[in-house]
């Protein structure tokens, strides 16, 4: 659908300029002097407001003579890594307790360069400390069964004992032999056609899902390992594999109701308002006032506004379906853009979607 709406159009413009991720899949921007359409995000420079138009989808603007912009891609999944950075990724999947050189990289025809310049803008790391957390997140899990220190951290790859054990002081804030009580988080990136998020899991279940533009993610992460006693390292399990598979059927319309397992520490109260959070219906929303009363405590409102804010999975808990008693959207860590689009996709898809 095409935007016309002067306010929303204004909205959306001063986004574009400022390449505001928060509006990534919200709109796509179609720029009339060169026939090219862009997501919110692109670096390219900036058209006059006069020579766009915005539409809610791609295919439309293809539809209409457009051609997807070559810098920020909008038809593929906003972020998703180019084919070398997959390559590189495979190769460390392959050998987690060899260190791939710049000179293996090249051999396979990868540009060491543009692999750190990736690394460094999406995960804030370079290409071998995420080699590290992978050679660490194995050494950890050998450890755990009981596997000594001198034999695991030969076989992880590390030349010397006290490298192996200044790398895992760094990541763990302790010895190898004192980090055998603490659990692991996996966490890894994923993209949606929101923009991308961070995903982490126990063995217990997901415990976050957050967009990486969250403010005071940091502090999460923090809290999450102090809450369970573990250490966050790069990787994924069975819960973070089930999950992507049900996100891109959420996002692709054909699913309403996530099974996932959850891990998601917080106190009794918090507990009690996540879990009427995942009773609100698909496609509908309620008032912070209507979940207070479901707690019968009708003057919790606030603490209730408190414990949703301090969700930690989105999506999964819906906290993007409760608004304000007025009817109008509230708050939300993804941005209000992200949650109008999350209500307006499932109101539109909940006709079509069988139980």
């Amino acid at each position: 659908m095409q935007i016309s709406n002067h306010q929303e159009i204004d909205r959306y413009y001063k986004a574009l300029v400022e390449k505001n991720s928060q509006f990534i899949g919200v709109f796509y921007v179609g720029v009339k002097t060169t026939n090219i359409f862009c997501i919110s995000t692109c670096r390219a420079r900036k058209p006059k407001k006069e020579n766009v138009v915005f539409y809610t989808s791609a295919k439309e603007l293809l539809q209409n003579g457009f051609r997807p912009c070559k810098v920020c891609k909008p038809t593929e999944h906003a972020y998703e890594p180019p084919e070398e950075v997959m390559q590189a990724i495979r190769l460390v999947n392959e050998q987690p307790g060899e260190k791939i050189s710049d000179y293996q990289l090249r051999e396979k025809g990868i540009s060491p360069e543009n692999i750190r310049r990736w690394f460094k803008k999406h995960h804030g790391m370079t290409f071998q400390a995420y080699q590290r957390m992978i050679r660490i997140n194995m050494a950890f899990q050998e450890l755990k069964k009981g596997k000594n220190v001198t034999e695991t951290a030969f076989e992880s790859g590390y030349e010397s004992l006290s490298g192996f054990g200044h790398t895992f002081k760094n990541l763990f804030g302790s010895s190898p032999e004192k980090s055998k009580n603490k659990s692991l988080i996996y966490m890894t990136r994923i993209t949606t056609v929101l923009g991308p998020m961070f995903v982490c899991a126990t063995q217990k279940g997901i415990c976050l899902l957050e967009f990486t533009d969250r403010r005071m993610l940091e502090t999460e992460f923090k809290d999450l390992q102090k809450r369970l006693n573990a250490i966050i390292l790069a990787g994924e399990n069975e819960h973070i594999k089930q999950l992507k598979s049900e996100l891109k059927a959420y996002f692709e319309g054909t699913l309403k109701q996530f099974t996932v397992a959850l891990h998601s520490p917080g106190t009794a109260f918090q507990q009690s308002v996540w879990t009427i959070l995942q009773e609100i219906p698909y496609g509908e929303t309620r008032s912070y006032q209507a979940q207070a009363e479901m707690l019968n405590n009708a003057n919790a409102v606030r603490a209730v506004a408190s414990a949703n804010g301090l969700n930690r999975v989105a999506i999964v808990i819906p906290c993007h379906r409760v608004i304000g008693k007025d009817g109008n959207l509230t708050g939300y860590g993804g941005g209000l853009e992200r949650k109008k689009w999350l209500l307006d996709h499932e109101r539109k898809n909940a006709v079509t979607i069988t139980p």
